[in-house]
């Protein structure tokens, strides 16, 4: 009833109980006995948030099996959530205000990221922010949330979407056909994961800021800085990524150093006698030529990511990003059950017979 009445505050919603004791008397409060604000902030932050998990996971389930979430095109995003303590209102006076070593004392369990905005058209403008975020698996094609997670604001999404996928197809036996995100999530782990894995198709975005501008030979070895071809000197793994390394031919080529016994650029590695060397990232390369970049139908399927900001445009007319509370309890709380109105609303119009009003969160129920 909060979220679909957009009632931000739960003072206000004490205040709506007061003003409307039949209200009350339909949630199951006496009227001369309604709770207090302290009461609902603390089932907020008291209550787990598998509780309110399992009851989203119920109503996913029941849309899964009406046919209304069909699981075959996932999308992935996230929300930040900012707190409201003094740090993050730009009208008080702190210092050392965003100093990621001191946690803020109104809410010790959040943390430091930021937020990006545009202006004007391709001009980027950062914002500082303690918080928490949301990370929203859904399906692309009835733009309705399948998983949520809030985290603190610092975890990146890449941490976050495999465990999300595992679960989905676990919990849910989904036959994921495509994953949809952005460029943040342009990852050789993450996108090797769905295709080795999960055996699907990875829409992602490249990310063109992590590709450099690499100088190979017709050999494949890379350049360096003086125009000399560098030695190929083995592969190698680290963590889940297999590497090619490449070395100096001065120091490692005897043959080499007699024709060229300096290095021109007077690298400070070759003044210390090691020589410089670089790696080229095998796996990136070779799970990206297993992606249509560029294609129509590459086009196609990845404009269906815009669902996912329509999802949370409408988590958005439901509060879940003006939290009334503190604590990664009481927020995950908060933003699960911002979740739950959403699917309940979607569940409500396909049994009703009004499949067109499934995303109808703030018109579905116009007289409430």
């Amino acid at each position: 009833y909060k979220n679909i009445k957009n009632i931000s505050y739960l003072s206000d919603l004490v205040r709506e109980l007061q003003d409307n004791p039949d209200l009350a008397l339909v949630f199951g409060f006496h009227p001369l006995h309604l709770p207090y604000i302290e009461n609902f902030s603390a089932f907020l932050g008291d209550t787990e948030n598998r509780i309110f998990q399992e009851v989203r996971d119920s109503l996913v389930s029941k849309l899964i099996e009406l046919k209304e979430i069909k699981g075959t095109h996932l999308t992935f995003d996230s929300s930040n959530i900012p707190v409201k303590i003094k740090e993050n209102n730009l009208k008080t006076s702190i210092k050392d205000r965003f100093d990621k070593t001191k946690r803020p004392k109104g809410d010790p369990e959040s943390r430091l990221s930021i937020m990006v905005h545009f202006p004007k058209p391709f001009q980027k403008e950062f914002k500082y922010f303690w918080g928490y975020r949301n990370f929203v698996l859904s399906d692309a094609l009835s733009e309705l949330p399948i998983l949520e997670e809030t985290r603190a604001a610092n975890i990146v999404d890449n941490k976050v979407i495999i465990p999300q996928l595992e679960l989905a197809k676990d919990r849910f036996d989904l036959s994921i056909c495509a994953v949809i995100a952005d460029a943040g999530l342009d990852s050789a782990k993450v996108l090797s994961f769905i295709i080795c894995d999960l055996k699907a198709k990875p829409y992602i975005a490249r990310n063109l800021r992590r590709e450099k501008d690499l100088k190979v030979s017709s050999t494949g070895n890379r350049i360096c800085l003086a125009g000399f071809e560098m030695l190929y000197w083995g592969k190698f793994k680290e963590g889940n990524r297999t590497r090619v390394k490449f070395v100096c031919p001065i120091i490692h080529s005897k043959k080499f150093k007699k024709e060229h016994p300096f290095c021109p650029w007077m690298h400070p590695q070759f003044v210390k006698g090691t020589g410089c060397f670089a790696y080229t990232q095998v796996l990136s390369e070779d799970i990206r030529k297993q992606i249509a970049y560029g294609t129509p139908k590459f086009k196609k399927v990845y404009n269906l990511r815009s669902g996912c900001e329509r999802i949370f445009s409408r988590l958005l007319d439901l509060c879940m990003q003006n939290p009334s509370v503190r604590g990664l309890r009481a927020i995950s709380n908060h933003c699960t059950i911002a979740h739950i109105t959403v699917l309940l609303i979607a569940l409500t119009a396909t049994k009703t017979g009004n499949k067109d009003k499934i995303r109808f969160v703030k018109s579905f129920l116009p007289n409430i």
